[in-house]
């Protein structure tokens, strides 16, 4: 894996053992359909996966509001007052994620899709080859990300599952909970698991 551009230049919370993995499973599933991650932030996971979905002539659809996760917001740990945006009184990290596919070239293969995960989940027709969740971690968001998305992805898709803690003293428990949702609905069979990142295949 060679990427376009230095990736700890780009702001964001994907370790590279997980970011290796997500662009491994893209360089598979590119071939066969689009791809599409939600929770895009700076772009860090666009370029793993934008830059398998380039090599093999694939898109990358990247869904986020781009105003912040509940732990992004100010007064949270994982807060960056650099993407403040002061004169609309809200985050905006979506200019954060346009320098990065300008600076990556991924321009033509990263669609970034502004607005809420659930209200263009209920409008989506794409079958998805890869789906890819790390959005809100809240029991309320994550739900909403698994319930909406999921449907579009087709047989033999992978559905990828960031932040994924068995043990709550590491980290927030819903997409634990969702992982385990999947894993018990035998539409999913484990393919990997790197650190948070957990990888299914659609059976």
């Amino acid at each position: 894996m060679r990427l376009p551009i230095d990736i700890d230049t780009v702001k964001g919370f994907i370790d590279p053992a997980e970011g290796r993995a997500l662009y491994d499973a893209a360089l598979d599933c590119a071939t066969r359909g689009a791809c599409l991650e939600i929770g895009a932030y700076c772009g860090k996971s666009a370029v793993y996966l934008g830059t398998a979905c380039k090599a093999v002539g694939g898109v990358l659809f990247s869904v986020d509001h781009h105003r912040g996760s509940e732990e992004n917001q100010p007064g949270w740990d994982w807060h960056d007052p650099e993407t403040w945006d002061a004169a609309a009184g809200a985050m905006d990290t979506l200019p954060f994620l346009r320098t990065t596919l300008r600076r990556a070239g991924l321009e033509e293969t990263v669609v970034p899709v502004v607005g809420r995960s659930a209200l263009i989940a209920r409008v989506w027709a794409t079958p998805l080859a890869l789906l890819f969740i790390d959005g809100g971690h809240t029991m309320e968001a994550a739900l909403a990300d698994y319930r909406g998305w999921t449907p579009h992805l087709a047989a033999g898709g992978v559905l990828a599952i960031h932040d994924v803690f068995p043990d709550p003293a590491d980290g927030g428990r819903p997409p634990f909970e969702v992982y385990q949702r999947a894993l018990a609905s035998d539409l999913y069979e484990e393919v990997e698991a790197v650190m948070s990142l957990r990888l299914l295949r659609r059976v």
